[in-house]
């Protein structure tokens, strides 16, 4: 089996002391309470507080036992079996058993759910018995026990109960304000927006190692509101920290700062399958980000050190690929992005017949990845200094995701931290011609397609050779760079404030969890 064990930057832990309360901010709330609605880290990430899957990431990010307590390859590579841990219960008390595993992924995998993508493998999910389950796979599929590690399982009975049967991202349903999981923590309050109330699961399955009785989650979206919530007591953790005021926090004995850096990438996406520009004042009938030279032009024009140096203060790393090199598959040999070239970028524009420039619509979330409003200010002042110039429009994240969904950009910023921490999940997600049958490219929005890179992609999936495999990523990393795909910039920061008596563990993909909080 396919192991990835990433070094983690801290780990703190001692002999707790209950406690009554702990509060803390983050800037954005999560989406929706449905653990198959919406795959993004801010709802998983604190779902996973809730929910549990067959398999979990353990402090070292490795793979360990959940709700499996193991699990072996079928015959020739035809599948997975699962044997389920029993014993365990919901929080609304519901035992938990195969079916509630067979519904979860008939629900999980539907073409309502935003985690489709992930059973794209799989060919049938088969009970075998009340405490085994078959997961079959159209090939051989080594990496699957570590591709379903935020798969959560709903209890199949309260789904029914409760009318939310499938997940419903757009309208909602019971199950977008309320949880069943079987987690270590229940949800008491929800009011997005506001407040997100937790308290201990008494039935939980697991060994406590916090010191937590009630935890609250308030959504802040101004960071320099957030800071001051920490310094004043009011909340016991922020995240993330602004990036400007991580040296102030540091020098201050009342609070601690966590620092390491995320698996995210971030990067610009382009409307590659778009006829047209939508938010042109000039260029109304064609689409120049069609043109592989003008999007090479884009990566030329953008100053990623500048970006790093003055927005990053020196904290983050410049990025070539849909990967950081911590992520196994990373193609080392590709290491070396576009440089700031802005006369290459010119001649490039010319070369496509746009030595004039031409005018279009930025899209940007402003409160969901680091200092994101600041880069897009700054790459839109960039691209104007090769003609290229850039309406740019900001916006919660709550709205940001519909309008991309819905093709409403020229260009957008997009940030993605593989859930398998392996080079296959960007390409399966991002690079894969979008096609609802086979699961593929759900988040890959500009509708980006290369015959080669879809072949490819079950052969990596598939092969069990580490050499083989990773020549195949290779192959992939290097089609993605030639055709300029997207235009990576950098690998986010990671970086929370604390109060100086609260010990946690901060893992590389930005999931805060409350099972490893203690309160000294």
């Amino acid at each position: 089996m396919f192991r990835y064990v990433l070094p983690i930057a801290l780990s703190l832990g001692a002999a707790p002391v209950w406690a009554e309360n702990f509060k803390w901010a983050e800037t954005t709330d999560p989406q929706t309470m449905d653990p198959h609605a919406v795959n993004s880290a801010p709802v998983l990430g604190f779902l996973n507080n809730v929910y549990e899957g067959l398999v979990r990431r353990g402090k070292d990010m490795a793979i360990e036992p959940s709700l499996a307590t193991a699990w072996e390859p079928i015959g020739d590579g035809e599948g997975w079996r699962f044997t389920l841990r029993q014993g365990v219960t919901f929080h609304g008390g519901e035992a938990f058993n195969a079916d509630d595993v067979i519904f979860s992924y008939q629900r999980a995998s539907d073409e309502s759910s935003d985690t489709r993508s992930w059973f794209a493998p799989v060919s049938d999910v088969v009970k075998v018995d009340d405490y085994t389950v078959d997961i079959m796979t159209t090939a051989p599929n080594p990496i699957f026990p570590d591709s379903i590690a935020n798969w959560m399982i709903m209890d199949s009975g309260w789904a029914e109960a409760n009318g939310t049967t499938l997940p419903d991202k757009e309208n909602g349903n019971h199950a977008t304000l309320n949880t069943n999981g079987t987690g270590p923590f229940r949800v008491t309050v929800r009011e997005p927006g506001l407040m997100t109330v937790l308290e201990p699961h008494a039935d939980w399955w697991d060994e406590a190692e916090h010191n937590i009785t009630n935890a609250q989650l308030t959504p802040i979206q101004n960071s320099a509101t957030a800071v001051a919530a920490l310094l004043s007591g009011d909340v016991d953790l922020i995240n993330p920290v602004p990036i400007q005021d991580t040296a102030r926090l540091a020098g201050n004995d009342a609070v601690k700062v966590f620092q390491g850096i995320e698996a995210r990438i971030i990067m610009l996406g382009f409307p590659h399958e778009a006829d047209a520009l939508k938010y042109s004042n000039d260029t109304t009938d064609t689409n120049p980000f069609s043109d592989v030279r003008v999007r090479r032009a884009v990566a030329h024009a953008i100053n990623v050190p500048a970006i790093l140096q003055t927005i990053m203060r020196g904290n983050a790393e410049p990025a070539s690929q849909l990967v950081s090199a911590a992520m196994r598959g990373y193609s080392a040999g590709l290491s070396e992005r576009p440089a700031y070239d802005p006369d290459a970028a010119k001649a490039l524009l010319a070369e496509a017949g746009y030595e004039n420039g031409f005018s279009f619509g930025l899209k940007c979330p402003n409160d969901r990845y680091l200092n994101d409003e600041a880069v897009c200010q700054a790459i839109t002042g960039m691209l104007a200094q090769v003609g290229i110039t850039a309406t740019l429009d900001a916006m919660p994240v709550q709205n940001y995701w519909p309008e991309l969904r819905a093709d409403n950009f020229d260009m957008y910023l997009l940030g993605w931290s593989p859930g398998t921490f392996d080079a296959e999940h960007p390409v399966r997600f991002l690079a894969s011609t979008p096609n609802e049958e086979k699961k593929l490219g759900s988040w890959n929005f500009g509708g980006y397609s290369n015959a080669r890179v879809d072949e490819l992609l079950p052969m990596i999936q598939s092969e069990i050779d580490d050499t083989k495999r990773q020549a195949m990523l290779d192959e992939t990393a290097k089609i993605l760079q030639d055709e300029v795909a997207y235009v990576p910039l950098y690998v986010q920061p990671l970086v929370w404030g604390a109060q100086s008596n609260i010990e946690l563990t901060q893992r590389p993909d930005n999931f805060f969890i409350l099972k490893w909080v203690t309160v000294n």
